[in-house]
């Protein structure tokens, strides 16, 4: 295993969250630009079954549905809806690291693009790491530390839910569970603002501009990975929606960034128009 394999491991297995932010700024700033990731061998054969990704002691997970209800107005609701940003930011940099450890062999095998692919999940990871360490610095402000409310683990569960295949992780991942951030975060940096927290909405507009960024790599490689295996890219994308039961917009839907984010205007109406089609037949 080379020495940029054995860091990505690493940094992947690591529990202790602060430990991880640092693993993933040395693989990424000091040992990816010198990496040789020019053939099939040079990345990891990793099956399905496998799993490394580590977690924190706390916060303790429970299901969606039982994480408990705060009010935004009560200093602990807001730190809280602080907190519930700081676990999305840190499950997005164990995503950005399998994404490269799990699937940049695949991705050389049938595009022959494995560095870029790689490269570009690296890049994901330090930035998620980057995000992470920006909204915990600001929920020390207010008094908490990430592992001190309940979290749930929907993003990790979709993430194995594809392990198993390269197209589906592209086509359900930042296309549905990162993209849904684009629609949230100019509502909360309203609510923020209403506040005055101004640092906080600072972090969003930082956290925003990266997502958008994530969301349309995640695009490319999914389109990338149809055209090879000879799929429709929408069609398809609309069968992995009802497969996987999921729905996409909740709320108000932010098209700019959206579409900044590699959408068209046709496809999210498309999607809006199977979404709707699934909530009749539900």
């Amino acid at each position: 295993m080379t020495a940029l394999w054995q860091a990505v491991t690493a940094a992947l297995a690591e529990q202790n969250p602060y430990q991880k932010v640092m693993l993933v700024h040395q693989l990424y700033h000091e040992l990816l630009p010198n990496a040789q990731l020019d053939d099939e061998l040079d990345f990891p054969d990793v099956s399905a079954q496998q799993e490394i990704a580590g977690f924190p002691n706390t916060p303790r997970l429970v299901a969606p549905k039982d994480v408990p209800k705060r009010s935004f107005a009560t200093s602990e609701g807001y730190a809280a809806t602080f907190h519930a940003i700081a676990h999305i930011e840190f499950n997005a940099i164990n995503l950005g690291l399998d994404a490269a450890w799990r699937f940049g062999r695949k991705a050389q095998q049938e595009l022959g693009e494995g560095k870029q692919f790689v490269q570009d999940w690296l890049r994901v990871a330090e930035e998620e790491a980057t995000h992470f360490t920006l909204v915990n610095d600001h929920l020390n402000t207010l008094g908490f530390q990430y592992g001190d409310f309940e979290a749930h683990a929907g993003l990790w569960e979709m993430a194995q839910a594809t392990a198993h295949d390269i197209w589906e992780r592209m086509a359900l991942v930042p296309r549905v569970l990162e993209a849904r951030g684009l629609d949230a975060t100019p509502v909360l940096q309203e609510k923020i603002a209403q506040r005055k927290d101004f640092d906080g909405v600072r972090i969003l507009d930082i956290i925003l501009r990266d997502e958008i960024g994530h969301v349309s790599i995640g695009n490319h490689w999914y389109h990338a990975l149809s055209t090879k295996r000879g799929l429709d890219a929408m069609q398809c994308f609309g069968e992995l929606l009802r497969k996987y039961r999921i729905v996409i917009f909740k709320g108000v839907i932010n098209t700019d960034a959206r579409i900044q984010a590699g959408f068209t205007q046709f496809e999210l109406d498309w999607i809006k128009e199977i979404e709707d089609s699934l909530k009749i037949k539900a």
